[in-house]
């Protein structure tokens, strides 16, 4: 068993990942009240083995307050870093922004392994300088940092590309490099992942006859996305909505769905215009369970699960990652 600290928790995706991989979540992190109501009402934060420092914002918290862990798990937001004071260590390069605070935990806890995860745009954001940045500031703090893209189609029926950052601190590696042959270096061949298209859109779709028609675009709604997509096409912008069929695989789910539903909308037959999906189907879309209650509105499902990881991705990274004593 491994024990893991949950920072920038949201709803739950990375511990309900590794919760399925053997871990035990010892404390977490989540500012926004309607995210940590989802997350209360789906795991025991009453645990005695659990740090309930739940409503605490990340800047107010104190490294040294937090239990000791194997693994830090954290989705961070990706706020601009400045470029100033490149040689002044990481506390001044990065200071104002959301990973200093990371950082900061890192350097006084030092947990063997870590695992972020961000946007595929991290990876191009200034030019790539803001990549290097992170990567410098983890190698000083002395850890192997490997950078992976992984697309969650095959966990589930969406295309969702992610950078996941895979830490092990140095003498960690040493040392079961020397014991056990190479250790687990998020290697593609001990990445568990199923094949493109192995989970298709019609495994998590509600029956037709089950849906409200309340999650049917209206006439009026269709039209107004033909006329925006004319119209920027005429500017040679590329816009547009995409409508998928049960065979199919759909884009990336976004936190602005409740909003922009026009980036997954679904079939519904010649003569009737697509809709939205329901927040239980967003939730399946995301790979969580049946069982994954969602208590807050429809507008803020859609949101958490926009913004969540697949579950079922950091599971395998958790295989591809750890060794093996960390979870027998």
């Amino acid at each position: 068993m491994f024990t893991f600290i949950d920072v920038f928790a949201g709803i739950g995706g990375f511990r309900q990942g590794c919760d399925l991989a053997g871990g035990l979540c010892v404390w977490a992190c989540e500012k926004d009240k309607f995210a940590r109501q989802t997350y209360a009402s789906n795991f025991d934060i009453d645990d005695p083995e659990f740090a309930y420092d739940f409503a605490k914002d990340i800047e107010d918290v104190d490294p040294k307050d937090i239990p000791d862990h194997d693994l830090l798990l954290s989705g961070f937001p990706c706020q601009p870093f400045s470029t100033a004071g490149r040689r002044e260590g990481f506390a001044h390069e990065i200071q104002g922004t959301l990973f200093f605070e990371l950082a900061k935990i890192i350097k006084e806890k030092q947990p063997p392994f870590f695992l972020l995860e961000n946007v595929k745009g991290l990876l191009s954001h200034k030019s790539g300088s803001t990549m290097f940045t992170i990567m410098r500031v983890l190698n000083e703090l002395g850890y192997k940092v490997y950078p992976k893209v992984i697309d969650a189609d095959g966990f589930v029926p969406q295309h969702r590309e992610r950078v996941y950052l895979a830490g092990v601190r140095e003498d960690v590696g040493s040392y079961w490099h020397e014991l056990n042959g190479p250790w687990a270096e998020f290697e593609e061949d001990k990445f568990r992942k199923p094949p493109k298209g192995y989970v298709q859109l019609r495994h998590i779709l509600e029956p037709h006859d089950q849906v409200s028609v309340k999650y049917t675009m209206s006439d009026r709604y269709m039209a107004g996305l033909r006329a925006h997509t004319i119209k920027q096409a005429a500017k040679g912008n590329t816009f547009g909505y995409r409508i998928y069929h049960p065979g199919d695989v759909t884009g990336a789910l976004t936190a602005s769905y409740a909003k922009s539903a026009q980036s997954i909308l679904i079939h519904q037959g010649e003569h009737m215009n697509p809709r939205k999906l329901t927040p239980r189907e967003c939730a399946r879309l995301m790979g969580y369970p049946e069982h994954f209650n969602i208590p807050v509105s429809n507008t803020q499902a859609y949101k958490q699960f926009g913004n969540s990881v697949v579950p079922g991705v950091i599971w395998a990274i958790m295989h591809a990652m750890l060794p093996w004593h960390y979870r027998e």
